[in-house]
């Protein structure tokens, strides 16, 4: 991944952009500022849990769907096994997502969970185990999200191969044919 976003390029979606960021920066933000105003650890875990659901929400049904093309949802069948579903938008599509919106939607996603990282190491050295479980909750909702979107994309370039491959041998057998059926054509009328 690219460190810099694309250069000369807007952002095509800067509405869900914001809102891909905004629970992001919000949970986090809260979870840093909420010692200051508030005494009552109840308030700091429902406020950080709730920003932190939101954008786990926000990023899996509606930024991830617009910004990068792609979705991702679990579902248990009937015999108990968890199965992983994936959608993508067809290659074509694809190559024409907007890379700046691309670029934030990845380093968001990565970047979050590095910080919620960071604030779990932080609350394990002042001992803090309350907090540790608000940043627990918050990283698993970021890491599940990683997770989804990091397999959909590595499904999704393997079945655009497969779908190349496809087409490549779908070409090849109807020139073959058709070179078949010409050659046919041509001797049954050199013969006449």
């Amino acid at each position: 991944m690219d460190l810099n976003p694309p250069p000369g390029e807007n952002y095509a979606n800067p509405r869900i952009c914001f809102f891909h960021v905004l629970f992001k920066a919000g949970a986090l933000a809260f979870y840093i500022l909420s010692a200051l105003f508030f005494d009552s650890f109840v308030i700091i875990f429902v406020v950080t849990v709730l920003l932190s659901a939101l954008d786990f929400w926000v990023v899996k049904n509606v930024s991830g769907r617009i910004l990068v093309g792609l979705r991702w949802w679990n579902e248990i069948d009937d015999d108990g096994e968890s199965v992983w579903k994936f959608e993508c938008l067809d290659q074509e599509s694809l190559a024409r997502m907007n890379k700046k919106d691309s670029w934030l939607f990845w380093w968001t996603l990565y970047l979050t969970a590095v910080i919620w990282i960071f604030f779990g190491i932080f609350s394990l050295i002042r001992f803090q185990a309350d907090y540790l479980l608000v940043v627990g909750v918050c990283l698993t909702l970021s890491i599940a999200n990683i997770v989804g979107f990091t397999k959909c994309r590595k499904v999704t370039s393997i079945l655009s191969g497969l779908c190349d491959a496809k087409k490549q041998i779908q070409q090849f057998a109807s020139q073959t044919i058709a070179n078949r059926f010409s050659s046919t054509i041509q001797s049954a009328f050199s013969a006449v």
